[in-house]
């Protein structure tokens, strides 16, 4: 599988800007007044925000980050993934996912990690159709 063309990464302030409506879908707590600048924090440690467009309009968006760790070596880890909600169903995650493996592959990882809130079954639908398999649980708590 070849890298799609049509998925870049949001480099300047102004296309991270323009990937925030679809980001506050899948992280509505998420501020539109702190979003440009706690994406540019992230990439300080390596995080990437990829997005897609079609028709002129954004509709799939991925943060990700690869990263070194101790029971499986380098890892693809994908912080965000979220294809608008008016333009599901219709490749735009396939084609980010797709995107995301051919890269971390080029980038030498050997394993590919997201996770999923508990309430997104139609997303774990979609995740188990594209390949993905249940590994771990989370765990965290709030301080």
């Amino acid at each position: 599988m070849q890298e799609d063309q049509s998925i870049r990464i949001a480099s300047s302030r102004e296309e991270i800007a323009r990937c925030y409506a679809v980001m506050h879908q899948l992280r509505p707590a998420l501020a539109s007044e702190e979003f440009v600048d706690r994406v540019i924090l992230q990439q300080a440690e390596g995080y990437r925000l990829a997005f897609l467009e079609h028709d002129g309009a954004i509709v799939a968006l991925a943060g990700f980050r690869a990263m070194n760790v101790l029971w499986s070596g380098k890892t693809m880890y994908v912080d965000d993934l979220v294809t608008d909600e008016a333009m599901r169903s219709r490749g735009f995650g396939e084609r980010m996912i797709g995107w995301l493996i051919v890269r971390a592959r080029a980038e030498g990882c050997k394993t590919f990690s997201l996770d999923s809130g508990t309430h997104r079954e139609s997303a774990h639908a979609f995740y188990f159709r594209v390949g993905l398999r249940i590994s771990d649980f989370h765990f965290q708590m709030p301080l």
